[in-house]
Formats: structure tokens, C-alpha cells, sequence
């Protein structure tokens, strides 16, 4: 009985890999590879992303139909029946996001509204999907997948082995976690120190939100020193609230953490910032915050802190907010 009841159930992951044929993966070529890139840059600009993310997606990309799914479900606040179709779609190769989001859909804002588009499956047939596939992806050291199956079923011991397997997210997420009182400790300060090692852990993984997580624990205990250092780690990588901060302490405007002192920098980061076009409530600061820089600087050092913003933007990774790839 239970071996039937399994086949029956790895029928219906199958079939859901082969529902949608007409949206097989395929190579991108050139033009649409560097479509999907800039339309996901957009979209962790909070800028309008679809006309790119569109291009990828109707190439067969099963990432970009995700994230066109969210595009379309954000702009609209609930999931349209066209931001279904390109979730069924992405889910249909295998993308556990999607697969979660429509699993999840019990809670979206068109159950109240009452005009959920149907689809091919339901919501609980969905998490048992995920659940499924994501489960035997983790088992097999998919740090990832073990991830989502923490977002699709709030269990600890998920999040754990995520963060054991080196995802740096979900090790961002844990310290979270143990910060917020989550998981036994017998002694207060071994909660302490797991919230510092897994902030460091992710921090050194390349993840922003870990960087400026483990920065504010240095912060605490009086190590300035490495807390300039992550926040400069942060800004190089293109975390747009840091390179503002960052922009900001470098300008000493004010100089609270020691920085050096370079006005020319300091003005670059800050004047990059107004390419995200008021993304994530951004132009307020920089409004404010760049007058107070230019008071204090010559029109030849503005001039060379034009020249500065380019060539950094030309180096580092574009500007981004990293938000969660399950936010609201």
C-alpha cells in the first residue's frame, strides 16, 4: 500500500515536468541571456523588470518565469491568472519557488477577493509537491532545497541543515532565528555565539544581510575596526542601503564610525544611487544627503566624483536591495 501510495505520488511530480512541454528549458542565446540579467537587476532594483524578464521567459527560462510571475503578482498585489501560467510554467521544470508560491496561494489577496485564477493543481497539492521534491533534493546535499523546505514548513531542523550545508542565506537566516529566541540552548551565551558564527558564516559566503548582521555584532563588541570593514564589503557588492550608509560615513556626513575621510568617494556612492530612479524609497536620501556632501566640496572634486561613480559602477556588481526571492 505505502509503495503504491509513493508511486502515485512520483506520478504526480512527473507529470508535472511534463505538463507544460511548450515551456521546455532551452540555452538562451546572447540577446536573451542578457535579457534575463538585467530583468532580474530591475527587479532587485524594485524598477519595472517585466519587458525583459518577458523575453527570457517566453524562451523557455524557467527563472525568469518566476521572477515574471512576480513582477506581475507584486504590480497587481494578488496572482493574475497570467502570473499563474508563468509559475505552472516554471514549476513545470522544477523551480521549488514557484512550486511554493503556489502552494501558498491560499493566503494570497485574490482568495478574499474570491477570484483565484484555477490551475492545475491545488494549493495543498502543490505543498505536497514541493515538499516532495525539495525533501529528496536536500537529502541528496542540495543546500537550497533545504532552505525552502524551512520556508514551506517553518521547521528549525531545515533551516540547520541548510546553514550546515554552506547556503549562506539560510545561515543568515538561522542567526536570525537563534536572535529572535527560536531553537534550545542550554546556556544563554551559546545562543550568543551561534548567532555570531552563523552571521559570520554568511557574511564570508558572499551574503549582504549577513555582512551587515555580523557588522552590527562587531559593532557591539567595540570592534570597529571589522565593522568598517564588512560595511565596505557590503557597498562593493552593491547592497544599496550600505552603499548609502557607507557613502554617507566616507562624506562624514555625520562621521560616526571612524571612516576615513574621502569627500570624493563618499559623493560618487551616494550620486550612484540616484540611477534606482526612487527604487525602495531611496531618492529621499539622496536628496537630502547629496546637498549636504556638495556644500562642502569644489565643482572640480563633484566633476571627479562623477568620473569616480562611473568607474565604480563599471567594477562592482550593480546596485541591489537583495530582497527575500519569497518577499510579500
Amino acid at each position: 500500500m505505502i509503495k503504491t501510495m509513493h508511486l502515485r505520488s512520483l506520478a504526480s511530480i512527473i507529470f508535472v515536468f511534463l505538463a507544460f512541454a511548450s515551456y521546455s528549458a532551452m540555452a538562451l542565446t546572447g540577446t536573451q541571456a542578457i535579457a534575463k540579467e538585467k530583468g532580474i537587476t530591475l527587479f532587485y532594483q524594485y524598477k519595472s523588470a517585466e519587458t525583459e524578464l518577458r523575453i527570457a521567459a517566453e524562451a523557455g527560462d524557467a527563472e525568469a518565469q518566476f521572477y515574471l510571475a512576480e513582477e506581475i503578482r507584486q504590480r497587481s498585489q494578488y496572482i493574475t491568472p497570467e502570473a499563474k501560467k508563468w509559475l505552472e510554467a516554471a514549476s513545470a521544470q522544477g523551480d521549488l519557488y514557484a512550486m511554493l508560491r503556489l502552494a501558498r496561494s491560499d493566503n494570497d489577496l485574490c482568495t478574499t477577493m474570491k477570484s483565484c485564477p484555477p490551475g492545475q493543481k491545488t494549493s495543498a497539492e502543490w505543498m505536497s509537491i514541493v515538499k516532495e521534491l525539495a525533501t529528496s533534493k536536500a537529502e541528496n546535499g542540495d543546500a537550497e532545497s533545504a532552505y525552502v523546505m524551512y520556508l514551506a514548513t517553518g521547521q528549525l531542523d531545515w533551516l540547520k541543515k541548510s546553514a550546515e550545508s554552506g547556503f549562506a542565506q539560510g545561515q543568515w537566516l538561522l542567526a536570525i532565528r537563534y536572535k529572535e529566541g527560536n531553537g534550545s540552548f542550554l546556556l544563554p551565551w551559546k545562543r550568543s555565539e551561534a548567532v555570531e558564527n552563523w552571521a559570520k558564516a554568511s557574511a564570508v559566503g558572499g551574503n549582504p544581510k549577513g555582512m551587515m548582521e555580523y557588522a552590527a555584532i562587531l559593532f557591539e563588541k567595540g570592534d570597529m575596526e571589522s565593522f568598517r570593514y564588512w560595511n565596505e564589503q557590503a557597498a562593493s557588492i552593491g547592497f544599496a542601503t550600505t552603499v548609502y550608509g557607507y557613502g554617507s560615513d566616507l562624506a562624514h556626513e555625520p562621521d560616526m564610525y571612524g571612516f576615513p575621510y574621502d569627500i570624493i568617494k563618499g559623493y560618487a556612492l551616494i550620486y550612484l544611487l540616484k540611477e534606482l530612479d526612487g527604487g525602495g524609497g531611496m531618492d529621499a536620501n539622496v536628496n537630502d544627503k547629496l546637498p549636504k556632501i556638495a556644500a562642502k566640496m569644489t565643482q572640480t572634486q563633484i566633476a571627479e566624483a562623477k568620473i569616480f561613480a562611473q568607474k565604480w559602477k563599471a567594477t562592482h556588481p550593480p546596485l541591489s536591495f537583495f530582497p527575500d526571492k519569497l518577499g510579500d
